[in-house]
C-alpha cells in the first residue's frame, strides 16, 4: 500500500434529470483526474441525477440499482486507469428511494452508502432514510468511509468511522448558497478533530430557484486546507496526503510536556445520552 495518495474533489454542475449527459462529464472528469495522477476522485451529491426533484414519482424513473448501467459504465474505466472514485446518484431497490453515494475501484463496485441523516430539501423530502450503518471500506490506497452531505453535522458520524479505521472520509455534497460557506469551516474540524484526511466535492449552478455554493475542499489530517474550490466554477481540486498521518492519532507537539491523543484521550463513559433519543422540546 503507498503512503502518499493524491486525491480529487470535482466541482461540476450536474444537469437535473439528464443523467446521460452527467455520466458522460463523470468520465471525462475521472479522465482528467487520473491524467493528474490522483488515486481517489470524489464527485458531488447526486452527480449523476441532479437534485431539486419535486415528487418521489418524477425521480424514480431516473434512479438505478447499485450496481446498475452507470456503475457497469464506470467500472471498465476504473480499471483502465487504475483509480477510485466516488460519485453520487439515486438508488433504487425493490419500493425503496435512497439518496446514495457508489465507491468503484479497478476491480469494479466496492460498496454503496444511503444517506442516514435527511434536511428538508430537494429529493431528500421524498428518498428513504439509509438503513446501513456507517462503514469503513479497505482499499490499496487506505480505508475509506462515505458520507453525504447533512451527515456531516453530525460528528457521530465522522468519529465513528474514524474508530472503525478510517484514513479518508470522502463527503459528497449539494450545499447550497448561504450553507456551503458555513458548512466549511464544519469540514475543516471533522477533519482536524478526528486526524483524518477529508475530501467534500461540492455542486455549483442553480437548480429550480436554488443556486449552490462550490468551495469544494480537501483538509488533511493536521486540519490543513490541501485545495480549496471557487464558489461558482466547475473544478477539479487537488490535495496530496499521507496515510501514516492519518493513522497517527498521538501527535507530541514538546517531548514530554505537550502531548495530544484525540482518540486515546476520549472518555466513552460520559458519552452515554449521545446514543439517546431526543432528550428535548423543540
Amino acid at each position: 500500500m503507498p503512503n502518499e495518495i493524491k486525491i480529487a474533489a470535482v466541482q461540476m454542475e450536474p444537469r437535473l434529470m439528464k443523467p446521460r449527459e452527467n455520466l458522460e462529464s463523470i468520465l471525462n472528469a475521472i479522465r482528467e483526474a487520473a491524467g493528474n495522477q490522483a488515486n481517489l476522485i470524489v464527485f458531488p451529491e447526486c452527480s449523476l441525477t441532479g437534485y431539486i426533484f419535486s415528487s418521489r414519482q418524477e425521480a424514480l424513473p431516473f434512479a438505478e440499482t447499485i450496481p446498475g448501467p452507470s456503475i457497469e459504465k464506470l467500472a471498465p474505466l476504473c480499471q483502465e486507469l487504475k483509480v477510485y472514485v466516488v460519485f453520487g446518484l439515486l438508488e433504487k431497490e425493490g419500493d425503496g428511494l435512497f439518496n446514495a453515494v457508489a465507491l468503484v475501484g479497478p476491480r469494479g463496485l466496492m460498496a454503496g452508502y444511503r444517506k442516514n441523516h435527511l434536511p428538508f430539501l430537494g429529493i431528500d423530502r421524498f428518498v428513504d432514510i439509509g438503513n446501513r450503518p456507517f462503514q469503513v471500506h479497505q482499499t490499496p490506497i487506505g480505508n475509506i468511509g462515505l458520507e453525504i452531505c447533512y451527515d456531516i453535522a453530525f460528528p457521530e458520524s465522522s468519529r465513528v468511522m474514524t474508530l472503525m479505521g478510517a484514513d479518508i472520509l470522502a463527503l459528497a455534497t449539494n450545499f447550497p448558497q448561504g450553507r456551503g460557506e458555513k458548512y466549511s469551516h464544519v469540514i475543516s474540524a471533522r477533519a482536524f478533530e478526528n486526524r483524518v484526511h477529508l475530501v467534500s466535492a461540492n455542486r455549483i449552478g442553480c437548480e429550480r430557484g436554488y443556486s449552490f455554493a462550490g468551495l469544494s475542499k480537501i483538509v488533511d489530517a493536521s486540519g490543513s486546507v490541501l485545495g480549496l474550490a471557487s464558489p461558482d466554477r466547475e473544478e477539479i481540486i487537488y490535495g496530496e496526503v499521507s496515510l501514516e498521518s492519518a493513522r497517527q492519532k498521538r501527535v507530541t507537539y514538546i517531548p514530554g510536556e505537550w502531548v495530544v491523543d484525540c482518540i486515546g484521550d476520549r472518555r466513552p463513559e460520559l458519552y452515554g445520552v449521545i446514543t439517546k433519543p431526543k432528550l428535548y422540546r423543540a
